[in-house]
């Protein structure tokens, strides 16, 4: 990889919010990022009831993504012997957007049934950033002690909820205040309207 560009780690699991994903993987390729996707049965089916995607291909998943600039993988979720499950494989960051309770469930166990899951144990064993944006409401109190579990083993717990105070006038600019929020915490670059500017008014609103 060039210089500047880096290696991500992304798991869609099967709670609402593909809009998030597709935002954040075009984002990553679009800079010139590699990202290792691994999408669980019930993100696939995410995906195409909310987006449409039937196949996990660069031009299904990001077409406005000129021949992928960056470098996507697609992994079976099924491959538990994948490279994003060795310690060894180095990477910059694993997100996991959306992220069902069924998944934080799995990922607070440790498991290793599936990809996603053994991916992020493997992250947090490593020491490496691990974000995850858990997508349902209400909590149970399992959620919340399973989310416990995952801080307190060194995750990073980005609930997707987006801010208001920039006057956002649509849908995609709620979309991008979270994605921003998560490239912030994968110290990525990027020019999203996400960030307070300590003035009174909504002095980013779009019109």
């Amino acid at each position: 990889m060039e210089d500047g560009q880096k290696r991500f780690v992304l798991g869609v699991s099967g709670a609402s919010g593909a809009c998030y994903a597709l935002r954040l993987l075009g984002l990553l390729l679009s800079g010139g990022h590699e990202v290792h996707l691994v999408v669980t049965e019930y993100g696939r089916r995410l995906l195409a009831e909310e987006a449409g995607i039937d196949a996990l291909s660069c031009e299904r998943l990001c077409p406005g993504v000129a021949a992928c600039d960056g470098v996507l993988v697609v992994h079976s979720n099924k491959d538990v012997g994948a490279v994003i499950a060795s310690g060894s494989f180095l990477h910059s960051g694993m997100i996991v957007l959306p992220c069902s309770s069924a998944s934080l469930g799995a990922m607070a166990t440790g498991s290793g049934s599936n990809l996603l899951c053994r991916a992020a144990a493997v992250t947090l064993k490593e020491r490496r950033p691990l974000i995850v944006c858990h997508r349902e409401m209400p909590l149970s109190l399992i959620d919340i002690r399973n989310m416990e579990t995952l801080a307190l083993a060194g995750a990073t717990l980005c609930s997707p909820n987006p801010g208001f105070y920039l006057g956002p006038a649509r849908v995609e600019d709620l979309v991008d205040f979270v994605v921003g929020k998560v490239l912030d915490l994968l110290h990525v670059p990027h020019e999203l309207a996400t960030r307070w500017d300590g003035s009174s008014g909504l002095s980013m609103r779009r019109t």
